[in-house]
């Protein structure tokens, strides 16, 4: 993505959130004028600090401490908007409900520092949610499975900023201590040009399991020219499934492993997800896991393929809880594990690192442990 086309988006989009928040909710607190040129100050700031963000990611290497503060004003202006949208409809309520101005006086006044109040602890919470990655555990029955495999999934890592060598060092140790068969990533591994990304991709090479470390590229690969990413991740010992496949396990008691590309390719017309390509020469009597990044990539898929498990993220679980709302409009699941059809099941992880601001609220970062075993 052009980052002069990035910067310009994004300040454009929290631009008019601010204006917003600046009428409907700052405009009809019950506090003087001072204090109302402080908070509209404080959104300036914010949009500022949205700038420094963007100017992080593509141009001024700036000390984590400092990109951590740069990073926090987006998620604090869309939790200052979700606020002033839900202050907006119960101030409007409360103004034509018949009542006596006294006692409508104090249910505004409540409802101004409950609106303060709710903001200031939704994002000390986000916050507090996104320095905790869990460790997720997951038992899914396979048919025709004939041996059990412990799989752990990462996903949505987006190095870069906060996300930098030592949190992938706390990651590999926190993996390797669960004794996988296997490690897979579901894509956006880099949110970064993949020559800044160099020490924090490093630790990747530590990861230790039975049958290796696999690897998909999501959309965010895109953004930083796919094939660089690709080339990288293959010199850390990590395979990149490409509209492929391989057996994992001793033959008549393994699984076929697919993955393909994201289904961003088809916008870019290069590295274009291939199903077909990706199932050809698999072992048909054994079960097939695929990776894709998009849940959504499921439509891609029919019966007749047989897939029994899809390994996804891309969703991030919504990150903020508002944005489930918009998630689900998108994809057809968003977070955990689900029966898509009587053959396929799909788990979608909700992102191991985060994307933009490090918050979180309602949807905690994830390490997965999936223990795949026969349905008999």
């Amino acid at each position: 993505m052009n980052p002069f086309l990035f910067t310009f988006a994004l300040l454009a989009a929290f631009s008019l959130l601010n204006i917003y928040i600046s009428k409907r909710l700052i405009a009809h607190l019950s506090i003087s004028d001072k204090s109302k040129q402080k908070l509209r100050l404080f959104l300036y700031l914010n949009l500022f600090g949205i700038f420094l963000y963007s100017m992080g990611r593509y141009y001024i290497d700036f000390p984590n401490w400092l990109y951590f503060l740069f990073s926090l004003p987006i998620g604090v202006v869309f939790l200052l908007f979700c606020t002033a949208i839900l202050y907006d409809i119960f101030r409007v309520a409360l103004k034509y409900t018949p009542m006596q101005d006294k006692r409508r006086n104090f249910f505004k006044s409540s409802l101004d520092i409950g609106a303060v109040v709710t903001a200031s602890a939704l994002t000390a919470r986000s916050i507090y949610e996104a320095r905790t990655v869990e460790l997720e555990h997951v038992d899914v029955k396979i048919e025709g499975l004939q041996k059990g495999y412990k799989i752990l999934q990462l996903s949505d890592i987006h190095i870069g900023g906060l996300i930098d060598a030592s949190f992938l060092k706390g990651i590999v140790a926190r993996v390797n201590a669960c004794e996988p068969d296997l490690v897979v990533i579901t894509g956006d591994l880099v949110d970064i040009a993949v020559e800044k990304a160099e020490a924090p991709l490093e630790e990747l090479r530590h990861l230790s399991s039975k049958y290796g470390t696999y690897f998909i590229v999501g959309n965010h690969e895109y953004f930083h020219e796919v094939g660089k990413v690709i080339e990288r991740v293959k010199t850390l010992g990590i395979r990149v499934l490409e509209n492929e496949n391989v057996y994992i396990g001793d033959k008549g008691e393994g699984f076929n492993l697919a993955g393909v590309h994201d289904l961003f390719g088809y916008r870019v017309l290069k590295y274009m997800p291939d199903i077909k390509k990706a199932l050809k020469n698999r072992e048909e009597n054994a079960p097939t896991v695929l990776l894709a990044h998009q849940p959504k990539f499921l439509e891609e898929l029919h019966d007749s393929q047989k897939i029994d498990l899809v390994l996804s993220g891309h969703t991030h679980g919504g990150q903020l809880l508002p944005f489930k709302l918009l998630v689900k409009l998108q994809q057809p699941y968003i977070s955990g594990l689900h029966q898509h059809t009587p053959k396929t099941q799909i788990y979608v992880n909700k992102g191991t690192g985060f994307w933009g601001p490090p918050m979180r609220l309602g949807a905690s970062a994830e390490i997965t442990e999936i223990n795949i075993s026969s349905s008999v």
